[in-house]
């Protein structure tokens, strides 16, 4: 965890940039790091179906305030611009992002991230929801990430008749390509995934001998970090995100 004490100076800047993603387009991100000398780790977070919203600039921040250089791509960039809710609402109408656009532009985030001085050259991947499938995604189509977060990542075990050509192969189906360690954080009571579809993700891993750290946290459903919703579990959410802080400073290392 983040070590602090009452007499320590603290700062950070956050703001939005533009970097390159999918196809060489240019996107905007929302990016915070903390000010202070050394080099620190990277983060690239993947927002949620409900969008790149205020919450997730919360997240974003929430990591730099941990000494990570945290980056969240708008991954609905090419799809125009309006309120959060809006822009959710025409992406979900539209089938959804595409796989190849979300990775992408994660490629380019972690790209952005490993180009900067204070980059201590690792970088993991964070996403909830939609963000946690395609996190999942992410770490088994790029070799450029050092660990991988999925929170209750639902779509990861993908029947075949729920494929469409924006989501033509089930994330499961590259668990041999996985290229770092994975944490995955689920609540039991969530109905995507379900703790039956979380079981055959790990059965998958552990076939593969991937390494892999999973957490199902009892009377939690679907988006138990979400404070601002009724599926808020504070306990969950407190001891979630210990053990993600704990995971990528083991991977990613801390500030030097």
């Amino acid at each position: 965890m983040h070590p602090y004490t009452t007499d320590m100076y603290e700062g950070m800047l956050a703001e939005t940039v533009m970097l390159q993603g999918y196809n060489g387009d240019m996107v905007n991100a929302y990016y915070a790091r903390p000010i202070g000398p050394g080099t620190v780790p990277g983060v690239v977070l993947i927002h949620h179906m409900p969008g790149w919203d205020e919450l997730y600039r919360e997240f974003t921040r929430k990591f730099a305030h941990h000494g990570y250089l945290a980056i969240s791509p708008n991954i609905y960039y090419r799809f125009g611009h309006g309120s959060p809710d809006d822009m959710s609402a025409k992406v979900r109408g539209s089938g959804g992002v595409a796989d190849d656009s979300v990775v992408g532009d994660v490629e380019g985030s972690v790209r952005f991230l490993k180009s900067l001085p204070l980059c201590n050259g690792k970088v993991g991947v964070f996403g909830t929801c939609s963000g946690g499938r395609q996190a999942f995604l992410a770490a088994c189509k790029l070799d450029t990430l050092d660990a991988a977060v999925d929170c209750w990542g639902g779509n990861v075990v993908q029947p075949k008749e729920k494929l469409t050509s924006k989501q033509p192969v089930a994330p499961i189906d590259y668990t041999k390509d996985l290229s770092c360690p994975l944490l995955g954080l689920f609540g039991e009571e969530d109905q995507n995934p379900t703790p039956q579809q979380v079981d055959t993700l790990e059965e998958e891993l552990k076939r593969y001998r991937k390494n892999y750290e999973f957490h199902m946290f009892p009377k939690a459903a679907h988006g138990f970090f979400y404070y601002d919703r009724p599926a808020y579990r504070q306990e969950q959410a407190v001891d979630g995100w210990k053990k993600l802080f704990s995971f990528f400073e083991k991977h990613l290392g801390t500030k030097s």
